[in-house]
């Protein structure tokens, strides 16, 4: 299968074509597709049907299926982006079928944080339209992604990405008692930095307490990107000193998906 589009999956019947339709998702889940390669994709699955657990859905054996059947109908040749739904009210499960865009190397943040304005922040899918909202005045500011930040300022992550940042030989980020987004992006990075002997710790820290460090946003779609511009205040990108090695073993560590 290779047409973009929306799939929905019913046991005994599979995927088949709807008409797009809006309205809330208890959960999702996306990742790249790159020549019939992913990054990862066994701890997409984990992720997806943990949420999907978390909030009522369908039990593990029909997820299991819906599964099989998703890994079957993802393409093997191009570069697409897929997500993985459940819905709101009637529990639906659903692929969507969706080229990649553009992939970037580099990111402009938005300095002016931004509250965070999610209902779940450790479940992706019920915020993803508030979270488009913040990402459109980023882009009215001139950056690609804003910082979400807690009541008192503390870095959590950006609407679409988890946000490192490097002290001296330490690579950073925010502590797990906030509520960020379990990114499967960010624990390969983490655990590929402990295995060549950097420190890896959790620190509050403030957009401003950022300035001219090495900053990275990270996710499933671009990989790693490291910060090279902000917008909005007067705080300088330190130079990405480390970014080129560790994007490129990210970019390296893909596999083929099962069957491919």
């Amino acid at each position: 299968m290779s047409a973009s589009g929306l799939l929905s999956w019913s046991p005994g019947g599979g995927l088949t074509p709807v008409a797009a339709a809006g309205g809330p998702l208890l959960a999702a889940d996306s990742w790249l597709v790159r020549e019939g390669r992913v990054r990862a994709y066994d701890r997409h699955r984990e992720r997806f049907l943990r949420a999907c657990a978390e909030c009522g859905g369908p039990g593990p054996r029909p997820l299991v299926e819906f599964w099989r059947e998703v890994t079957a109908a993802l393409p093997r040749t191009g570069e697409w982006f897929p997500r993985v739904e459940l819905t709101a009210g009637s529990r639906e499960l659903r692929l969507l079928l969706r080229h990649a865009p553009p992939l970037g190397a580099e990111i402009r943040l938005w300095a002016v944080g931004q509250e965070d304005p999610r209902t779940a922040p450790r479940r992706k899918g019920p915020d993803l339209d508030v979270l488009a909202e913040v990402r459109a005045r980023a882009a009215a500011a001139g950056a690609q992604e804003a910082v979400l930040v807690g009541p008192s300022g503390v870095v959590r992550e950006s609407p679409t990405a988890g946000v490192l940042w490097w002290e001296g030989d330490t690579l950073c980020l925010p502590p797990s008692r906030l509520p960020l987004l379990p990114s499967v992006t960010t624990a390969l990075v983490l655990e590929r930095a402990v295995r060549e002997g950097f420190r890896v710790d959790r620190r509050e820290r403030t957009v401003a307490e950022l300035d001219g460090r090495e900053v990275w946003t990270v996710n499933a779609l671009h990989g790693l990107r490291p910060v090279t511009g902000w917008a909005g205040a007067d705080i300088e990108a330190g130079p990405a000193a480390r970014a080129a090695e560790f994007r490129e073993w990210l970019e390296g560590v893909r596999e083929p998906l099962p069957g491919a």
